[in-house]
């Protein structure tokens, strides 16, 4: 059987070594998965290439800018898929495509094994789809208010939107306000590598901070929550987490290795690191 990883760009990946080390882990010696470069223009060829050979496909992880595109050119999507407005996993059944979010599982695991506990309040950085993703789990967490800050609040509009399908009131602030609504429970930085850094020392002294970049590791504003006390959780669990669930969806089977896919994924984090270095 085969699967792969779609996106652009492609190359920083990290699911395949997570894939793989579960695929030989679990003695599926026969599948393969692969990561292939894809754009939101090429996406639709390039599944259609996958369905003309669909018996030979367990399924596919999508990354940006692929989540919401690729949600007409499904078959079925989950509720949660439509609530959130972007599938990160295509699982292949019958012949039929199928979409899922497993980001939001990975989430909230991540937290969940951080010992993170269920915040009354929250902050959200950043508004792309990751954000939306944050959003569930924060619902699933039982939280039915959530502030969103953004660079600026007139592309917040699709992010507003999965609030609302979510049942979730959403505030939306400015980025520049920051100092004024770090009252919370929790903050969750969707902001890519690098973007939060100006924000270290304000975010300083949350209690506990959830961090979707995975590398560089720690992050300035990962140091500086830790560095005052506070628990921080990083990217790789999410993403770790989000993939022991595709490997379910996609296999069927409930035993995934979870640690050995932890080891495969922080062997090549610090492999790039010394690399970098």
């Amino acid at each position: 059987m085969r699967a792969a990883v779609l996106g652009s760009p492609i190359a920083h990946s990290l699911s395949p070594y997570l894939h793989r080390a579960a695929y030989q882990a679990m003695g599926l010696d026969d599948w393969t998965y692969d990561a292939f470069e894809c754009d939101e223009a090429g996406l639709p060829g390039r599944l259609a290439g996958v369905r003309d050979d669909v018996r030979d496909w367990a399924g596919l992880s999508l990354t940006m800018p692929l989540k919401r595109a690729v949600l007409p050119l499904l078959d079925t999507v989950s509720e949660l898929a439509v609530e959130v407005g972007g599938a990160n996993t295509v699982v292949f059944r019958d012949g039929a495509a199928h979409g899922e979010n497993t980001d939001v599982y990975g989430i909230e695991r991540a937290l969940a094994e951080a010992g993170v506990p269920r915040p009354g309040s929250a902050l959200v950085l950043g508004g792309g789809a990751t954000a939306g993703s944050a959003l569930a789990a924060l619902r699933n967490l039982g939280l039915d208010r959530v502030t969103l800050a953004v660079r600026d609040a007139g592309r917040a509009a699709e992010t507003a939107a999965v609030a609302g399908r979510l049942g979730v009131a959403l505030r939306v602030a400015a980025l520049d306000d920051l100092d004024d609504l770090l009252g919370v429970d929790l903050v969750v930085s969707t902001l890519p590598g690098g973007a939060a850094d100006g924000y270290a020392g304000a975010l300083a002294g949350v209690p506990a901070l959830f961090d979707v970049v995975y590398a560089p590791w720690p992050t300035k504003a990962a140091a500086s929550v830790r560095e005052s006390g506070g628990r921080v959780v990083g990217g790789f669990a999410m993403l770790l987490h989000q993939a022991v669930r595709q490997v379910e969806l996609m296999t069927g089977r409930a035993d995934v290795p979870v640690e050995a896919m932890r080891t495969a994924g922080e062997a090549e984090i610090l492999r790039r690191a010394g690399r970098a270095a």
